[in-house]
């Protein structure tokens, strides 16, 4: 069994690590929240890019052979220099912008991610390879991630900002929706509320955990022979995360080996 490790600024990665749980169930996962620092989205580009390198080693110090970053804003800004420097497969996330121009029938696209993601060079250069013709309208989820940390999920000041954040995404009559930051999966039911049934929801988790599975599959960690077991590790609170973590996983967390972590990196 392979030793995987799942890096976020904080408990968005937890969608990810839900789906890596339901698809490759029997290895040791290492979730890596640094929590002390969320969000990513409103920091520099170079902070980011530092700041996530230096989380990636410290999941290579301690045994993953591969690693998940599952936050959007560090894949962009990121990703490059982590795969330069470690010798071991490294999965990002980028907003699903290629499947919801494929699946979109009316060629208008919104897209529901941090400010940093959308106006990272990685994010721009994807979207310049997609087709003219589709629309795509951008939106910068600011404050949605601070609530989601603090676990607002269902408070009327989540409600009231999702509103104001999709009220042009609905207006421009856009038919698909891309859910551009993994924190955003976790509000999906208040997404949809909001928006209503006929617009199409996009979200990577499967597409992200078949990559890994491919990947270790070519790197020869695909033998999943074991019991699961998973490390819950934060840089602000352990016992917080693991509380996010039972109520926000929809994968069963009883019976399992679970331990959490505070630490200071």
């Amino acid at each position: 069994m392979a030793t995987i490790g799942v890096f976020d600024s904080g408990v968005g990665g937890l969608s990810i690590l839900d789906e890596a749980l339901k698809q490759l169930p029997l290895h040791h996962y290492i979730y890596l929240a640094d929590s002390a620092n969320a969000p990513y989205g409103e920091k520099s580009a170079s902070w980011i890019a530092n700041r996530s390198l230096h989380m990636c080693r410290y999941l290579v110090e301690h045994g993953c052979d591969a690693i998940v970053v599952a936050c959007n804003t560090a894949t962009a800004e990121a990703i490059a220099q982590i795969r330069a420097e470690l010798q071991i497969p490294v999965i990002g996330v980028e907003p699903g912008i290629k499947p919801a121009a494929m699946q979109s029938q009316n060629g208008v696209v919104g897209v529901l991610a941090t400010e940093a993601t959308l106006n990272s060079d990685k994010f721009n250069s994807l979207l310049a390879t997609l087709p003219s013709q589709c629309r795509f309208i951008k939106q910068a989820g600011a404050g949605l991630v601070p609530l989601i940390e603090n676990g607002e999920i269902e408070s009327p000041a989540m409600r009231t900002l999702l509103q104001t954040h999709l009220q042009g995404i609905v207006e421009a009559q856009a038919d698909t929706l891309v859910l551009g930051c993994t924190h955003y999966p976790f509000l999906k039911n208040h997404i949809r509320e909001l928006i209503g049934a006929s617009i199409t929801i996009v979200d990577t988790s499967d597409a992200v955990v078949r990559q890994l599975g491919r990947q270790l599959e070519q790197h020869g960690l695909a033998n999943e022979a074991g019991i699961m077991s998973l490390n819950l590790l934060s840089t602000a609170n352990g016992d917080t995360l693991q509380a996010m973590a039972e109520r926000l996983l929809q994968t069963p967390l009883s019976h399992r080996s679970i331990n959490n972590q505070s630490l200071m990196i």
